[in-house]
């Protein structure tokens, strides 16, 4: 009697096991009636508060479009490129898009959705600035964010500088401002978003070209691929059907603060 017993509790432990693996974050969301997204507040146009106190941006008005397709409520929480990856994996959020480049060694803690936006590593500095790409940063003092690609990229393409890492791009930038630094790296999208919203975007300038890719996507779940799915298929949705591309236009056309020409096409499965 007491095998018995013992076969059917491991019996039901197994049972258990097999239920909670073949859970997914997708089924969690539609119960709850909300997605809630790790997005950035401070880094327009992909996500930032604007002059009404709301927070908006490319980023966000695709995680709107997901959540629509889903049926659901978007909630937002604001992420640093160094929180991003730990709000994710301890479950503070369900998804994070907030320019995170594709990177496999981060794989080993987050999937990622398909690219939705591309992009490479260029540098701000003040204009007329003897420094005109990373070669000419020997010796001197850069800004990026901490627990940013831009971080390593940065020591990569010249050891010989000194990057200094702040919490976000904003502090780099206003370090730069006050001469604490002769440039500020990361992507270049994310540059024009910086200098355009300064008061006086005239008083800078990019330069130095592209010396990255960096494939932006949304981080998911570990093994989670009916959630993963869902994303990818929503977004290929969103390029086939044209909405991709009147979202882009609203944050980065040429009619905005924040022109980025479209120069890349979404890899769209059959």
């Amino acid at each position: 009697m007491k095998r018995v017993s013992v076969f059917m509790a491991l019996a039901l432990v197994l049972a258990l096991g097999v239920g909670a693996a073949q859970a997914s974050k997708l089924d969690d969301v539609k119960k709850r009636g909300v997605l809630v997204a790790g997005v950035k507040d401070a880094t327009p146009p992909f996500g930032f508060i604007d002059e009404s106190k709301q927070l908006v941006g490319f980023e966000i008005d695709l995680l709107k479009a997901i959540a629509a397709k889903l049926g659901v409520k978007l909630e937002l929480k604001p992420v640093t490129s160094s929180t991003r990856i730990p709000m994710l994996t301890q479950g503070s959020v369900d998804i994070v898009a907030a320019t995170m480049t594709h990177k496999i060694e981060r794989e080993s803690q987050v999937d990622f959705s398909i690219t939705y936006f591309m992009d490479g590593q260029s540098l701000l500095v003040k204009k007329g600035s003897p420094v005109k790409s990373v070669k000419d940063l020997t010796g001197k003092k850069v800004g990026t964010a901490k627990g940013s690609t831009s971080e390593k990229n940065a020591m990569a393409a010249n050891r010989k500088a000194q990057v200094l890492s702040f919490e976000d791009y904003p502090p780099a930038f206003l370090a730069l401002k006050q001469g604490k630094v002769v440039a500020v790296t990361t992507d270049s999208s994310i540059l024009v978003g910086l200098k355009n919203k300064d008061e006086k975007p005239e008083n800078w300038e990019i330069v130095g070209g592209t010396f990255t890719e960096e494939p932006y996507a949304m981080g998911l779940p570990q093994n989670d691929s009916k959630f993963r799915n869902f994303v990818n298929a929503a977004l290929i949705d969103l390029w086939r059907s044209g909405e991709y591309a009147k979202i882009y236009e609203k944050w980065m056309g040429p009619k905005t603060k924040y022109s980025i020409p479209l120069r890349w096409k979404m890899d769209i499965w059959p």
